[in-house]
Order: structure tokens, then sequence, then C-alpha cells
């Protein structure tokens, strides 16, 4: 039995909390999953409690935010099983402020041209570690503006392509350097939803500093974008990863838990990588003293 390796709550970019995400997973069968909130690893402990009491394994996770300044693309970086996740803490924190100013500002925008307030778009956040764009249109849907979270309205506001869009830059550290914070905290890295030509560019680019997996299995990933991408990993022996990116009402298409899954064999390769990986680092010292 496989697992959904990517699922988000409320402490993030999701409609739904850490008890229903996983009695939903228990009700649908899923047997395993992980908790990747954005910038967020507040959920993990209380998941995992829950998870065992509900005989469901929770694998701890968190989903960084990132920028690739050389394409100028936001883009994301899971990171799954951290030896010591209070080293992620501080890129976490910093995330989440860069977030916070990025969203006031924009809110600010938004407030210029339609009915709504700060103070609504906050309560719409509620239990959530930033404010995000969901929020912002759940403000919007409150106030009789739209009917969808995901129509003209959010293309309007959100898309680079809008000539009207309000979007601001939020400072993210470059995957690169992501990647070794992660490794850092005894974690394992594996590249979000490589969903364009240029994610592929930049899954070949980290390959070569360290990445440890890619996202194979996800709702934006296409058929033929998922043959590609196993076949990178393959040659480049990545650990192919997937999840639904389940966020309840928020999530930008209909999806259900578990919809997307990481396959049982590839569950299992993740929760023995580090192991693997020190001995290989092992045999690879003891070679070179032989020597």
């Amino acid at each position: 039995m496989g697992g959904d390796l990517h699922c988000h709550t409320k402490l993030s970019d999701s409609s739904l909390g850490i008890d229903d995400l996983i009695v939903l997973a228990q009700k649908r069968g899923i047997n395993t999953i992980a908790i990747t909130d954005r910038d967020c690893q507040a959920g993990t402990v209380r998941g995992k409690i829950i998870g065992e009491r509900r005989g469901i394994t929770v694998i701890p996770g968190v989903e960084i935010s990132c920028y690739d300044s050389k394409r100028e693309k936001y883009v994301d970086m899971l990171c799954y099983l951290s030896d010591s996740p209070d080293r992620l803490e501080g890129l976490c924190h910093r995330n989440i402020v860069a977030r916070k100013k990025a969203s006031q500002l924009m809110t600010l925008k938004i407030a210029r041209k339609y009915p709504i307030t700060p103070e609504l778009v906050l309560k719409c956040a509620t239990g959530s570690t930033a404010v995000f764009e969901q929020h912002i249109m759940h403000a919007l849907m409150e106030c009789g503006l739209t009917d969808r979270l995901y129509g003209d309205l959010y293309f309007e506001l959100f898309s680079p392509e809008s000539p009207e869009n309000v979007l601001v830059k939020a400072n993210y550290p470059e995957p690169a350097e992501v990647i070794e914070a992660i490794h850092e905290a005894g974690g394992i890295a594996v590249y979000a939803h490589p969903s364009t030509e240029e994610d592929v560019e930049i899954v070949r680019e980290l390959a070569e500093k360290g990445l440890d997996g890619i996202e194979v299995w996800h709702p934006s990933i296409s058929d033929q974008q998922k043959g590609i991408l196993t076949d990178i990993a393959k040659k480049a022996s990545l650990l192919s990863i997937g999840g639904s990116e389940f966020m309840g009402m928020y999530s930008k298409q209909a999806v259900s838990l578990g919809a997307y899954e990481t396959p049982d064999a590839a569950v299992k390769a993740l929760m023995s990588y580090k192991a693997k990986m020190k001995k290989r680092k092992a045999a690879e010292n003891a070679e070179k003293d032989a020597k």
C-alpha cells in the first residue's frame, strides 16, 4: 500500500485541520500520509500522535518556499524525515515573515479596489501561520465579490499575465541553499511538482547539487511529464515521490486525498534512504582509507 506524501493542513494553506485530515485518510483507507505544510513544521508532532491513534502512519515533512533567481521563478522543496527539524525553524520563520510582508501589501492593494479589510482577511486565515492567496480570495467570497476561489477575479489579482495583478515579490532563498539546509538538518530534499520545462532544467541542475528526489505523481504533472521525470530519477538515482498536495476546499482543482500516491516500493525507498546513504558513504570512506 502506497501513501499520499504531500498533504497540507490549516496551519498553512489548507482548509482542513490535522485531526480532520487524518480522519479523512482513515475513511479513505490510506495508511500512510505526509504532512508537508508550507514553511511550517508545527503539525508534524501532533499529526504523528493522532495518526498512531487512528492507525495511520504520518511521515514528518515540510514544504519550503524557494526562489530561482536565474529564472525568476518560485519553486518548492519538500523535506522529509529530518533528524533535527529545529535546524530548519530559522529558515521557515524567515519565509513566513517574507510571505506575511508580501501578503500585507497585496491585501492593501486589493482593499483599494474592492471593499474588503485586512481584518477580514486575517479572520479567514485564522489558524494559519501566514496569509495565503486562498485566504484573500476567501475574504472576497465572504463579501460577495466572487463565487469561486479560482475564477476570473483570482486571475485578475494573482496571475503574472494579468495587467491588473497585485503580486508582490517575497524574498525566499535559492533552491540549492534550501537543499543544503535540509541536509544540515538530516532531512531528505525532494523537488516539488516539477510540471514545466523550466522545472525540469532546475531538477537537472540540482541533481548535481545534492537533490535527493523529485515529485513524480502530482495533479499538475501530465503522463508525458511523468515519463520524463521518471527517466530523470532513474538516471540520476533520485527518489520518486508523489502526492495530491491536498488542501481541502483551497485546492486549485477538485482532488481527493490519496488521488495521487507514492507506490509502496517508493515509500519503502524513502524510509530506507538515509540508511542506504550512510552505508554508501561508509563504503566510500573505507575505500579511500584503503588507498
